[in-house]
């Protein structure tokens, strides 16, 4: 029966109760303390069964229980503390401000975001677009998914928990950021499995009236629609705001009428469907967000594409430039792309998404019309190869041109990305390929656990979880006692080991398990045994089984000393479509049923964010076994180490980068093989090894008061060194430092006066692109002979015939370096030449003196690169000339 009406009922709340709809509708109560207490407080078993949700909770919860904790003076103390430290945090001076003064600060000196102070930025969006500051500041971050908080299922993995918590140190750092993402129906899946150890999938609907979501309206009372138009037909989705502290995250849905019932299942699974489906919904988060933004008057000055699912949101930007700004579509191509960030977290070819011609024509052909360039000319923004009519139109190439700044998400994994697109900057020098890295990290007051953060927040102040690596503060962690920290920890095992034995018992529960099962599974796991915990997706590079590689060998590590256990707690989702993946999950179980191990290995089905959490503080070592160099970063590593977990893993990702040494055990020396086989062999055996000599002897060598001295050590190394690293609070201050400050700059002064620097710069680039290739190296004269002395000055004049161009186009410079086995130079460094005028024939001539610092072949060339004053680098034309 259709309803004639419908009505979003809101909890009803006595008015002393009133706070608890402002704190549970701001994600902040997920990283206070106090604030998750108190709904915890509140109904600690509805706070469980309603995961972790305070909306609903506060709309189902009895008025009999509301009315008794009005009389509890208690209850009303914490509650409005919580209040204010909310309102504090809302209200506190930032590292933002401090940076960038005159940048959307107002008088009062407040946090705003884009022209309203931050009380009124928890609960109302900014429609003016306007600040006092002319050069106000907003930088828009886009992602597929985002990982918040468990009770918004609308994450697969890393990437989204990644998005969640950029989201909460944008917040913390007061940067005026907004977020732009999908709100699926049904989120990702939730996992269970059958008796055989299969993964099945279920698909659970949202209910977004009961989640910490607002429902964005238009003045009059209506929701606010944007429109986005698909071939044959315009595709409609309203807009839900989710509050990140300062931060909203703003999320399209389109499951409402009038779309027709294919359009309502654009934002229903997240990497669910098809090609078509998957296009559809790069489509409205790119050009719909876009739109949003506009309609919702964000003037917004960066745009950052986390990942290459947001890049239609370059189409659509140039095409508002060109309709309404009356650009031409070289001079908006220049703004967009100066204005934009790109992110990449993929570290092979495959993970890339890539459009057939046909499907990129038909479905967004019309931007080709609205640019007035030809097919070819058009889908040559996605190719590498834009001479390959057939290659098919690539997501991360059309992101990469369209940034001003892109990056890896750790050093290892720059490298890897340099390599990979090194084929878009022709001649450049694979080390010199503008991807930068910017290494991942982790929301520190997310992760850690409640009783650990009390712990730092004793002896380390309460700015530990921000402070970087040279604060004095974590000179202090030798104060804190020895026995105090394992205790802790020894608490947090239990923890883990009691939700385990819970959540196993419920899904035995719902399969319709045998009594035995239910009744084995409430005794799984040992809270004072050595855990080694393993989580994340499981797709087959992860090599979730390399654990179990030699299985006489991981059973006699197992069950051989009584006195010196081992148990394994492993958690997990395979993609629905990844075979492999579900086989690897299927085969865990069954090694577990064969080998009578139920007790001490267990596999957690449906892992989330609160399972996650259980584990990286619950757990006593963090394993991790990519094939490098497959695994761009990682961060649950990460988030193990902020709690106290040394790591046990492949030098991959971030792992890579840390100290190996004293926060945990290298799997291998970070060699790289030929043959998988092999390689697997290689590394399982090191792991036994590092099992058997190191992790187990070390775990369970303990003084006459019963503590692991020597384990306690590397648990303290594991925190001071990683925490203050591996942080999202170092992470986005680097990230606005290096990437939005400058891209937002950038767009200040190339929209000035009318977008004149920008005409400028886009007339100059294409007289630049039409004369380059007529510059010639007439002549590099070398004032030594072969044979020189470490240290030796060499003088260096060059004549270079410019032709059309003048210096004042070009930066002309010495490339000079060690040459390798294959003669060429590697590790070049440049040097810059000095103009010297020209000479009878109107050839340029550029000197410079150089020096080698070390002895052995050495190596010199000569190249000119573009140059002009609004160029972000002079790599940014894709242009280089070499010295034959």
């Amino acid at each position: 029966m259709q309803p004639i009406r419908t009505f979003n009922v809101s909890p009803s709340l006595p008015p002393r109760l009133e706070p608890l709809r402002k704190l549970a509708y701001n994600l902040h109560w997920d990283w206070n303390v106090e604030t998750k207490d108190l709904f915890r407080r509140l109904d600690p078993d509805l706070w469980e069964s309603s995961r972790h949700n305070p909306v609903l909770m506060l709309g189902t919860i009895s008025q009999a229980r509301l009315l008794e904790v009005v009389e509890d003076e208690g209850f009303l103390a914490q509650m409005d503390r919580a209040a204010r430290q909310l309102e504090d945090y809302l209200q506190e001076r930032t590292w933002y401000q401090k940076q960038r003064t005159g940048h959307g600060s107002d008088d009062t000196g407040q946090r705003t975001l884009t022209g309203i102070s931050s009380k009124d930025a928890a609960l109302t969006p900014n429609r003016t677009g306007l600040t006092k500051d002319k050069r106000q500041e907003c930088y828009a971050y886009f992602s597929a998914e985002f990982g918040l908080v468990d009770c918004l299922p609308v994450y697969s993995g890393g990437l989204g928990v990644l998005a969640g918590d950029h989201l909460k140190s944008a917040s913390d750092l007061g940067l005026p950021l907004v977020g732009v993402g999908l709100l699926y129906q049904q989120g990702y899946f939730a996992q269970y499995l059958n008796a055989d150890g299969w993964q099945q999938e279920r698909y659970p609907l949202n209910d977004f009236y009961n989640m910490p979501l607002h429902l964005e309206r238009n003045p009059d009372g209506s929701e606010l629609r944007i429109a986005v138009d698909y071939p044959g037909r315009t595709v409609y989705a309203r807009v839900w705001r989710v509050q990140v502290g300062t931060v909203p995250l703003y999320m399209m849905d389109t499951n409402i009428e009038p779309n027709n019932p294919y359009d309502h299942d654009i934002t229903d699974q997240l990497y669910g469907g098809d090609i078509d489906m998957r296009i559809h919904q790069e489509i409205m988060l790119g050009i719909g967000g876009v739109r949003m933004l506009k309609a919702l008057g964000y003037d917004v000055t960066a745009y950052h594409m986390n990942e290459g699912h947001a890049a239609f949101s370059a189409l659509e930007r140039i095409r508002i430039l060109i309709q309404e700004e009356g650009l031409s579509y070289t001079e908006a191509k220049q703004v967009v792309a100066s204005s934009n960030i790109f992110t990449t977290h993929t570290p092979v070819p495959a993970g890339i998404d890539l459009f057939s011609p046909d499907k990129m024509l038909h479905y967004l052909g019309h931007y080709a019309d609205v640019f007035g360039l030809n097919k070819d000319q058009f889908l040559a923004l996605g190719r590498e190869n834009t001479g390959d009519l057939s290659e098919p139109f690539s997501m991360a190439v059309l992101a990469l041109k369209m940034a001003t700044f892109s990056n890896g998400v750790a050093q290892l994994h720059g490298v890897v990305s340099r390599q990979m697109f090194k084929g878009l900057w022709q001649n450049v020098p694979t080390e010199e390929v503008p991807i930068k890295a910017i290494t991942n990290g982790v929301h520190a007051r997310s992760c850690v656990a409640k009783s650990t953060q009390e712990l730092y927040d004793r002896y380390l102040g309460p700015s530990w979880s921000s402070a970087p690596p040279d604060n004095p503060l974590w000179e202090r962690m030798d104060a804190i006692p020895d026995e105090e920290l394992w205790r802790n920890h020894e608490r947090c095992r239990l923890d883990m080991t009691m939700y385990v034995r819970e959540r196993l018992v419920k899904h035995l529960r719902d399969r319709g398990a045998s009594p035995s099962e239910i009744a084995q599974a409430q005794e799984v796991l040992d809270p004072k045994v050595l855990t080694i915990g393993f989580a994340r997706r499981f797709a087959t590079y992860k090599r979730a089984t390399l654990w179990m590689r030699d299985v006489e060998r991981i059973k006699r590590i197992l069950l051989s000393n009584k006195d010196r256990k081992l148990q394994f707690v492993i958690a997990g989702k395979a993609h629905p479509k990844d075979i492999p993946g579900k086989e690897l999950i299927r085969d865990i179980n069954h090694f577990i049923e064969e080998q009578n191990l139920e007790k001490q290995i267990v596999f957690v089905p449906n892992y989330d964010i609160h399972i996650a959490r259980l584990m990286v503080s619950g757990c006593d070592v963090w394993l991790n076994t990519p094939r490098r160099p497959r695994e761009a970063s990682g961060t649950s590593g990460m988030k193990a180490a902020m709690n106290g977990l040394p790591n046990l893993s492949v030098l991959d990702g971030w792992w890579d980068e840390a100290d190996f040494v004293r926060t945990g055990w290298a799997i291998g020396h970070g060699e790289m093989y030929d043959d998988p086989t092999y390689q697997d062999e290689i590394e399982a055996n090191a792991l036994y090894d590092l099992l058997e000599k190191e992790v187990i002897p070390l775990f369970y060598d303990r003084d006459v008061d019963g503590l692991p001295r020597r384990w306690i050590d590397k648990m303290k190394d594991a925190i001071q060194l990683n925490c203050p690293f591996f942080n999202t609070a170092r992470m986005v201050r680097e990230y606005a430092e290096r990437a939005y400050f400058p891209a937002s700059d950038r767009y200040h002064t190339l929209t000035t006066e009318n977008y004149a620097p920008a005409k400028e710069l886009a007339t100059w680039k294409e007289k630049l692109t039409t004369h380059w290739y007529d510059i010639k190296i007439k002549d590099v004269h070398v004032s030594s002979e072969a044979d020189i002395k470490v240290n030796q000055t060499v003088k260096v004049t060059a004549k270079v015939d410019l032709a059309t161009l003048t210096n004042n186009d070009v930066q002309v410079e010495l490339y000079q370096g060690a040459i390798d086995a294959n003669g060429e130079i590697v590790h070049g460094v440049p040097v810059v030449m000095d103009y010297q005028g020209e000479d009878q024939d109107g050839v340029s001539i550029y000197t410079a003196e150089i020096v080698y610092n070390i002895s052995g072949l050495q190596g010199l060339s000569l190249r000119v690169l573009p140059k002009h004053r609004h160029l972000a680098s002079p790599y940014e034309p894709r242009l280089i000339v070499w010295a034959q």
